[in-house]
């Protein structure tokens, strides 16, 4: 069987990344096609993976299951001993992992090295949780028995990453699933797949028992995945991605009546109200709005300013914006790296064009930047208008786009005005304020004071459109189990 592999020319690493499929305890490709992987910074070929099929799917739930009454019988301490490993496995090529990233999706060295310690602590938090499944033990309110409740692993699980985060929307998966006591399948996006397989091969050398975790790529996802799902062996799906492949990947869930967690898309709001401190919304707004050249689903797109403050929002946010270093991801002078593909260009400048049209005036940036790959420069638009498609579509790109409101009210009805319901912004000096506010933001997530919300130990997800059920903190894990309810009399 040949085995196919990469090493970044100037970070050998600790392997030789494998490009095949994992299924059960070999890398396989045997007769399979190949799908390049792109380098956004060049537009350059870096190498390619195995593409799977239907068939290598299918062979991808039978090592699950093969797996699967082993694990789940395995000692909690056990599953969490593992995990641990797994977490220091990854802190140790910590630098080598944030190399990869940057080369394969784009993103500034320092972005991907705060991704791989948030990666990391995925392994280490669930580490944790593992040994804390806890049952109930209940009187019945008649007196005539007790309920017994206990949470079991669903089964084996169908996880669907997206190429933004390919380290960390992994492990945020994984990590739960081994946890809970289930076996996985894992589908890297395609932009994307190096990281993924970067990161399964040192947890296999960390001690996760062969096909407890399989990975398949594959350039066809439609057939693939209505084949594992349509497997009555499959329990669960966890998708992160976009609210119209999630909604496809529900009505193919719904015919095994398959447990789903959907992490669906973004359109964060940033509201700005009149006694902020204006200072801190600054640096709060480039940690929501830049981090990973806003391509993030967490990212905030409109920005809400209090008419007061509008105009010196505007300019101090045009100065420290068009101060970010834009470049190729593992340069280490770059902040901003190259988006994932022209695709992702071409709707930035759909966006912004059709906001001008209607009137928003570009404060800075607005234009692709002339250069081989795919760079779109830090960007500021002012005084959007209702309408603007830039406003109810999630932009994926460094673009910020603001707007005035005149008070409270009108704000969060502005603020609410979107299917999307991931995460939110708040800044005000009082929490007396930003809390009711918080409250009346249809979101699953709000920042008050904060540019950033996530955190392994934080419940991640929205409403709405924005997806079902959470990742991270115990309610992530408890999204692998079954609660089984058992009558006892004694």
């Amino acid at each position: 069987m040949t085995v196919h592999s990469f090493t970044l020319p100037d970070r050998p690493g600790p392997f030789a990344i494998p490009t095949d499929n994992l299924i059960g305890d070999a890398w396989q490709s045997n007769g399979m096609g190949r799908i390049d992987v792109i380098d956004p910074s060049s537009g350059s070929v870096l190498t390619s993976v195995a593409d799977a099929g239907v068939e290598e799917a299918l062979a991808a739930v039978d090592a699950a299951e093969a797996a699967a009454k082993s694990w789940a019988a395995t000692a909690p301490r056990k599953r969490a001993e593992i995990l641990v490993a797994c977490f220091h496995a990854i802190m140790a090529e910590q630098e080598w992992l944030a190399h990869l990233i940057s080369r394969e999706s784009g993103k500034a060295l320092s972005d991907a090295r705060g991704e791989v310690a948030y990666a990391a602590e995925f392994f280490r938090w669930y580490a944790e949780e593992a040994v804390r499944i806890n049952g109930e033990l209940n009187m019945s309110p008649s007196g005539a028995n007790r309920i017994m409740v206990q949470y079991q692993p669903i089964g084996i699980a169908l996880l669907i990453t997206p190429w933004n985060f390919p380290a960390a929307m992994a492990t945020r998966k994984i990590a739960p699933a081994l946890a809970a006591g289930c076996t996985c399948i894992l589908k890297p996006a395609e932009e994307t797949p190096l990281t993924a397989q970067a990161v399964l091969e040192i947890i296999r050398q960390a001690g996760v028992p062969a096909g407890v975790v399989n990975l398949i790529n594959t350039s066809d996802p439609g057939p693939v995945c209505r084949a594992i799902l349509h497997d009555p062996r499959v329990r669960k799906l966890s998708f992160t991605g976009s609210t119209e492949v999630g909604r496809i990947l529900l009505r193919e869930a719904a015919d095994q009546v398959i447990k789903t967690s959907m992490e669906l898309g973004g359109n964060a709001p940033f509201l700005v109200f009149d006694d902020a401190d204006l200072d801190e919304a600054i640096e709060g707004a480039l940690l929501a709005k830049m981090r990973n050249g806003g391509e993030a689903c967490t990212a905030a797109n409109r920005f809400y300013v209090h008419r007061r403050l509008h105009n010196a929002f505007v300019a101090k946010l045009c100065e420290r914006m068009g101060a970010i270093a834009v470049g190729p991801g593992a340069d280490p002078a770059t902040q901003c790296g190259a988006m994932i593909n022209q695709a992702s260009i071409d709707k930035i400048e759909r966006l912004v064009a059709d906001a001008v049209k209607r009137g928003a005036e570009v404060k800075l940036g607005g234009k692709t930047l002339a250069q081989p790959g795919y760079f779109y420069p830090p960007s500021v638009i002012a005084n959007v208008q209702p309408g603007s498609e830039i406003l109810s579509t999630e932009v994926f790109g460094p673009v910020a786009a603001v707007i005035p409101f005149e008070d409270e009210d009108q704000a969060i009805e502005l603020a609410n005005a979107t299917e999307h319901g991931l995460a939110a912004y708040v800044y005000s000096r009082s929490l007396e304020r930003a809390l009711p506010i918080a409250e009346r933001i249809d979101c699953g997530m709000v920042a008050i004071n904060r540019g950033l919300v996530s955190d392994a130990a934080a419940p991640f997800g929205g409403v709405k459109q924005s997806g079902l059920g959470r990742e991270g903190s115990h309610h992530g894990l408890l999204e692998y189990c079954e609660a089984k309810y058992i009558a006892v009399s004694w």
